[in-house]
């Protein structure tokens, strides 16, 4: 079984949109972070190092404790604006 990492995009970093909750929330660590945004430890450590990727679920827990928007916490994490193509 190969180890996949998700996404592939060069600017994706989750470590960023981590890190600015952290500092928001003034917590003191990922172990913090986890029981902030009501996740297992591993969660935050699997993010980290990019083996699971920030999904909706996750991304709408980090909206509603941080208060950032959800355009911002994208645009944190590297991810464009999804765009519909309303010509197919």
């Amino acid at each position: 079984m190969t180890n996949r990492r998700f996404p592939e995009e060069p600017t994706y970093d989750p470590n960023k949109v981590l890190d600015a909750i952290i500092e928001r929330l003034q917590l003191k660590n990922d172990a913090a972070l986890s029981r902030a945004l009501e996740v297992a430890p591993p969660v935050i450590s699997k993010i980290r190092h990019r083996t699971l990727p920030i999904g909706a679920t996750i991304l709408l827990r980090m909206h509603e404790i941080s208060d950032f928007s959800i355009r911002e916490l994208r645009a944190m994490m590297g991810v464009p604006a999804v765009s519909i193509n309303l010509n197919t």
